[in-house]
């Protein structure tokens, strides 16, 4: 059945309750003459006779009785899929916010975050920069760095290691180029430190993270990367020790107002419960 045929039928139901044309036209905004139309249509569409017309007004027919009540389970049916699909956007929404590795971190161990039985939605946010929870731009944060301010409750997690990467292809060659992000992508002391110490010898750079493990991996040359990250990445090898200088703790931070949220406190565990498990990998222990 078409969507043009099912508004008809909703019309004829109107029709049928209201007990004529007048009180459908003022039911649903029509004109009584398009209606009386539209209702001659349905009538050659059926091919029943679905009205006995009188100056009174449509008195249901045989047919038109028989009609009803399969509109009336189609409508109880139609309003039982509506409020199903309403449920969806009824469920609590959970958001979790982090620089783009830690993010991508998360998206990769999701299905651990929430489950297909979960009551509620979740939303993965990829925010480089220094997050501001006083705007609550996320309702879980993952930071590196202890929030010092804001009515905010923090839960300390583990440490993160950097350490400098090249292509395996590129192993043993001396005097390697540095690839880097820009200044103006540049947010945490990781992000900074091939500018700081290897600016002349930098001849790729990007404002994108993700983008700079693609130019590392690709042989452009040589950068700092998260061991979390790179580690995993196959074309890449470590070149040296660990950056001790870069080692922090990440924190997970929430809104004291929506820590208390079940939904948030379950995501709060899980997230501590996952970096706890990874604590190696995060390390930089191989």
């Amino acid at each position: 059945m078409t969507e043009a045929d099912w508004d008809d039928l909703k019309l004829f139901l109107h029709v049928a309750n209201e007990g004529g044309l007048s009180g459908a036209a003022t039911r649903t905004g029509i004109s009584a003459p398009t209606i009386g139309r539209r209702m001659l249509a349905l009538e050659r569409t059926t091919g029943r006779t679905l009205f006995v017309r009188s100056q009174q007004g449509y008195r249901l027919a045989p047919d038109g009785e028989t009609l009803l009540e399969h509109v009336r389970t189609m409508q109880k049916t139609a309003d039982s899929i509506a409020d199903w699909k309403g449920q969806a956007f009824a469920m609590p929404i959970v958001s979790i916010g982090a620089d783009a590795w830690l993010a991508g971190f998360v998206a990769d161990h999701s299905p651990e975050i929430r489950s297909r039985e979960d009551r509620f939605r979740l939303c993965c946010k990829s925010l480089h920069k220094r997050m501001d929870f006083t705007y609550r731009e996320a309702d879980v944060g993952i930071v590196g760095y202890r929030p010092e301010s804001g009515n905010i409750a923090i839960r300390r997690s583990v440490a993160v290691s950097h350490a400098v990467y090249r292509a395996r292809t590129l192993a043993g060659e001396p005097d390697l180029p540095w690839v880097s992000l820009g200044t103006e992508s540049s947010h945490a002391p990781a992000d900074k430190w091939v500018f700081q110490h290897h600016e002349a010898e930098i001849r790729t750079w990007t404002s994108s993270p993700e983008l700079l493990l693609r130019l590392i991996a690709s042989g452009n040359g040589q950068g700092v990367l998260p061991c979390f990250v790179a580690d995993s990445v196959a074309g890449l090898e470590r070149e040296g020790d660990i950056i001790a200088e870069l080692t922090h703790t990440i924190w997970i931070v929430a809104h004291d107002d929506d820590r208390h949220r079940p939904e948030v406190r379950q995501v709060i565990e899980r997230l501590g419960t996952l970096f706890k498990r990874e604590e190696k990998t995060f390390g930089g222990e191989r």
